[in-house]
């Protein structure tokens, strides 16, 4: 297996090509990609696989692979306004964001790269955040980047701005947002000059393709990235139902400290924060609480463990067993699953096949769209 830690490389033109593709492609989410690198190889291989194994998995129109002119334009058109597409087999792809499940496999970066690489804590909370709440963001932002630490947000109204300005008042550090739309899309309008000067002294990152205009469905994606990045996550100001509150759960999922600040129990702005203290969180109100509670601050994210793909020169036998034996468990594996989630495990015993079998039929229903994944490794059948 290829481990991100020991085997990173720059990705060859044609080899970035073919990533852009692969994650372009219909159905190919970050959790599929890496499953069909790791069966293919290569992203040439996986493209040249996905109309089959879509068809076997039961789709009626097979999975086209996204254009190879289309892609070829992306990624002309991001290079002429300074975005760079990053593949998380890369050097400078940061490993904290790496190491979670469903890591993009491809960003798209504009400005200070090197930000990447620095110890990284975000700041997240109310868009309509009270005054209080942005001086303290802007100050704990400041001491943070004055201690060499990286300040991440998502450029959003309220506490988000205020992180990323506090952290332009230090000389060390820096900030980086982490945007919902493309690289090159400013949200919200009012930011202009702050996405400016982020695309030049800080650092603008996103998953969508350039060009991308946010919609309310693209903010959770962007959260887990927020806290993909970061060694911790901490809340100022946020309602009971908030996105915030969404990065907040993501960062205990990925096994990233969860902190906030206390608020009054009167102003509906502090309740999840409250909330989240009350059920274990950090209790922080300055920067300086921040890094005692951090355990080593100086650890960077090359320590985070790292998750394996597959090589990528050599392409992997795609099938080990006798085609007649896969259509089998194929079979096997369809007459057992049904809405209710069963676990992986349960099902390869009850349909008695190898584990790369059971893994390709689930790939192939996958990008069929019939599978549907639950939380402790199991899956139900899409009718």
């Amino acid at each position: 297996m290829f481990d991100l830690t020991d085997n990173r490389r720059p990705l060859r033109d044609a080899e970035r090509l073919d990533w852009l593709r692969l994650a372009r492609s219909e159905g190919v989410g970050p959790v599929i990609f890496r499953q069909l690198l790791q069966r293919f190889g290569t992203a040439q291989h996986a493209l040249e696989a996905l109309p089959e194994l879509s068809r076997r998995g039961g789709k009626q129109r097979a999975i086209q692979p996204f254009p190879a002119e289309r892609a070829r334009a992306e990624i002309e058109a991001a290079q002429a306004i300074g975005i760079r597409h990053l593949a998380f087999c890369e050097p400078d792809y940061p490993l904290a964001l790496g190491a979670i499940d469903n890591a993009p496999p491809l960003i798209t970066i504009r400005g200070r790269v090197e930000l990447l690489g620095a110890s990284k804590i975000a700041l997240v909370g109310a868009r309509n955040a009270s005054a209080n709440g942005r001086k303290i963001a802007q100050d704990i932002a400041r001491d943070l980047a004055a201690a060499g630490v990286v300040v991440v947000s998502g450029l959003a109204r309220g506490i988000d701005c205020a992180a990323h300005l506090g952290a332009f008042q230090a000389t060390a550090g820096g900030t980086i947002a982490v945007v919902a739309g493309g690289a090159d899309v400013l949200y919200p309008p009012e930011n202009q000059a702050l996405f400016d000067r982020l695309s030049r002294e800080g650092l603008v990152v996103a998953e969508l393709p350039p060009g991308t205009v946010p919609q309310a469905k693209h903010f959770p994606r962007r959260n887990r990235i927020i806290s993909g990045l970061s060694q911790a996550v901490v809340v100022i100001e946020a309602a009971l139902k908030s996105g915030s509150l969404i990065t907040a759960r993501f960062a205990l999922d990925q096994g990233r400290d969860v902190m906030a600040v206390p608020g009054s129990p009167l102003d509906p702005r502090c309740r999840g924060a409250n909330h989240l203290i009350r059920q274990g969180a950090l209790l922080v109100e300055e920067a300086a609480q921040i890094l005692e509670n951090l355990d080593g601050l100086s650890v960077l994210p090359q320590d985070y463990p790292s998750r394996s793909v597959a090589p990528l020169e050599a392409p992997q036998c795609v099938e080990n067993a006798d085609q007649n034996d896969t259509e089998v468990a194929r079979r096997a594996i369809l007459s057992q699953l049904g809405p209710s989630p069963v676990g992986v495990d349960e099902l390869l015993r009850q349909c008695q096949c190898s584990a790369p079998v059971m893994g390709l039929v689930l790939l192939e229903l996958d990008l069929a769209g019939r599978l549907e994944r639950h939380p402790g490794n199991r899956v139900s059948l899409i009718a």
